[in-house]
């Protein structure tokens, strides 16, 4: 499995044309405790860059972008009871949506993950 991450610290992990995304720890880290989180419907289509869900914290509510283009075929409804599975474990558990690729050329323009971590350095 190859994981990508965006500069809005999403995070994209691949298998075949099966993704998996979340935001990163970086990302809970700066939101604070989770309270809420508006999860994509399934079988909805998503564009690369588009806002497919909202995380809700005590400082703000936050858009979490597409990563790449594709199908929604999976939300975790665990965040629904669980919120703060995205603070505990936001590249792990707590994902929050997988999807099938349309266009796999797209995670060429993404961050592999020692690039994140340099680009989070700088921040």
């Amino acid at each position: 499995m190859t994981r990508y991450f965006t500069k809005d610290h999403e995070w994209v992990a691949v298998e075949g044309d099966e993704a998996t995304v979340g935001i990163t720890d970086y990302a809970q880290s700066q939101l604070g405790d989770i309270t809420f989180v508006e999860l994509p419907g399934e079988g909805s289509e998503v564009g690369k860059g588009d806002s497919a869900s909202v995380v809700d914290s005590v400082k703000a509510a936050s858009d979490v972008y597409a990563p790449v283009s594709g199908k929604v075929t999976v939300a975790n409804t665990a965040l629904e009871d669980q919120p703060e599975l995205v603070n505990s474990d936001p590249e792990g558990e707590g994902w929050l949506w997988k999807m099938s690729l349309s266009d796999a050329d797209e995670l060429e323009g993404l961050m592999d993950e020692a690039s994140y971590q340099a680009y989070v350095a700088e921040l």
